[in-house]
């Protein structure tokens, strides 16, 4: 449900606006009525900004699209109906339906797979904030106008955690692997004897052998038991390819 009208400019303000830069028309999506009024009061609070709507869920600030023409859209990660990514689902709906519309996505989750999914269309008049920073006006006035005009703002604790990963995928021992030598070493994962790999890849025993080998020496496993050897290859693949505690859309909503 709408839970609130469209404020039109009076006469004496459009003539304000005409004589200084336009404020970005905002609409704002937030299923909790304490932070979406905590947001438009924050942001009533900048000549740069105009928020002319707010709602609690995505169907009915979709609907009023025609009605709000807003420029940027600043919208929660979750909202109903299944509280789980209805931010980056709405803002790939409006690449569609609006694709000069911004979207800001605002979310209490540090982690890149929602980023990765945000962008994955195009970085273009998107932006995606920890919900720690709206309690700065000027940061979220900041994003918003980048947005506007066709940039992108990603959270820098997200581009922290990018690029920690991308330190951390290139120093692992894995990063030696060859492409064949990482499918036979997720094959011994599955828990797959060497014959059965074979079958799988579509190698010979002796292949398969041959990759194994190449595997622990890289991994520093050689002089290992066999049996150990083993284990802990299979342990270092889960350890780096397995989703970390906590992952994203596992997590309960709070």
């Amino acid at each position: 449900m709408r839970s609130s009208t469209t404020r039109r400019a009076s006469p004496s303000r459009a003539a304000s606006r005409s004589e200084q830069a336009v404020a970005i028309r905002v609409v704002l999506a937030e299923d909790s009525l304490i932070v979406r009024e905590g947001i438009r009061q924050l942001l009533a609070g900048s000549p740069a900004v105009d928020v002319v709507a707010a709602y609690g869920d995505v169907d009915s600030l979709i609907g009023a699209m025609d009605v709000d023409l807003p420029d940027v859209v600043l919208t929660d990660i979750r909202m109903p109906p299944s509280n789980t990514d209805e931010g980056i689902r709405l803002a790939d709906r409006l690449r569609e339906l609006r694709p000069e519309t911004g979207v800001v996505v605002i979310s209490q989750y540090a982690e890149p797979p929602y980023v990765l999914a945000l962008l994955e269309r195009g970085s273009d008049r998107r932006g995606y904030l920890l919900k720690e920073r709206i309690h700065d006006r000027g940061q979220l006035v900041a994003a918003i106008s980048t947005v506007a005009v066709g940039g992108s703002v990603i959270d820098p604790k997200i581009v922290e955690v990018l690029v920690e990963g991308r330190d951390r995928a290139a120093s692992s021992p894995l990063a030696e692997l060859t492409q064949r030598e990482r499918e036979v070493l997720a094959e011994m994962a599955a828990g797959k004897s060497n014959a059965a790999i074979a079958e799988s890849l579509v190698l010979t025993k002796r292949a398969v052998e041959k990759h194994i080998n190449s595997i622990f020496m890289k991994l520093g496993l050689a002089a290992s038991e066999d049996v150990s050897k083993r284990v802990k290859a299979t342990l270092m693949f889960l350890a780096e390819t397995s989703p970390r505690t906590g992952d994203v859309r596992r997590s309960p909503r709070t």
